[in-house]
């Protein structure tokens, strides 16, 4: 299988229960839930996406994508970590590119919509739903919430199996009154963690 990818690099995790640690970010090109294009955001199932992933270089196997992303990776073979996000990632990620990273060492993370089959072997499953969006992926390591969206109860996902449960506030014009908002959820509702996004604090990737 080809494999279209935005972008391959190197930085800190910024959001969930892994900030702070070092990784190597694929961020596959394509969504299904928006183009990627502004002329056809108002009309998106997801309006509110603040990342570029449309185009990109194609990777011929898995082989040769897993290589790539070996030589983004700064260090040696310990405490390796890839981050797949997208877009959504769920539309290219299969089992031969887990494994092969796997096979390099790295420990596989996902970032995803939920909404499509992920393949096994992932060392950690981050879901963040969108509305209007059923998922089908309903357990996981960590659920990220962005908050608020209209039509969204947090208390809807709370029967799902994941082993954390976290709140971000909603980027963009309102992002100081939707923090403000997150955290009082968070207060109110202990089963909540608050996230913030730790890289555009320090102004990483």
């Amino acid at each position: 299988m080809a494999y279209l990818v935005h972008e391959i690099f190197a930085s800190l995790q910024g959001e969930g229960l892994q900030s702070g640690r070092v990784a190597v970010f694929l961020r596959f090109a394509g969504c299904n839930l928006w183009n990627g294009h502004e002329a056809d955001r108002a009309t998106a199932r997801c309006r509110f996406c603040d990342t570029d992933f449309v185009g990109g270089s194609r990777y011929l196997d898995a082989g040769s994508l897993a290589d790539a992303v070996l030589a983004s990776w700064p260090g040696g073979r310990e405490n390796r970590l890839v981050v797949i996000t997208g877009g959504e990632p769920g539309l290219q990620l299969d089992a031969p590119l887990v494994m092969a990273l796997r096979r390099l060492g790295f420990r596989v993370a996902v970032e995803s919509n939920g909404t499509l089959p992920l393949p096994e072997g992932l060392d950690w499953i981050c879901i963040s739903p969108k509305a209007g969006a059923p998922l089908v992926i309903t357990r996981g390591d960590e659920l990220k919430l962005v908050y608020p969206q209209p039509d969204l109860d947090p208390a809807v996902f709370e029967s799902l199996d994941f082993a954390h449960f976290l709140l971000q506030p909603m980027d963009g014009a309102a992002r100081e009154a939707n923090t403000v908002q997150a955290l009082r959820y968070c207060l109110d509702h202990p089963r909540w963690r608050l996230g913030v996004q730790l890289h555009k604090i320090l102004g990483l990737r």
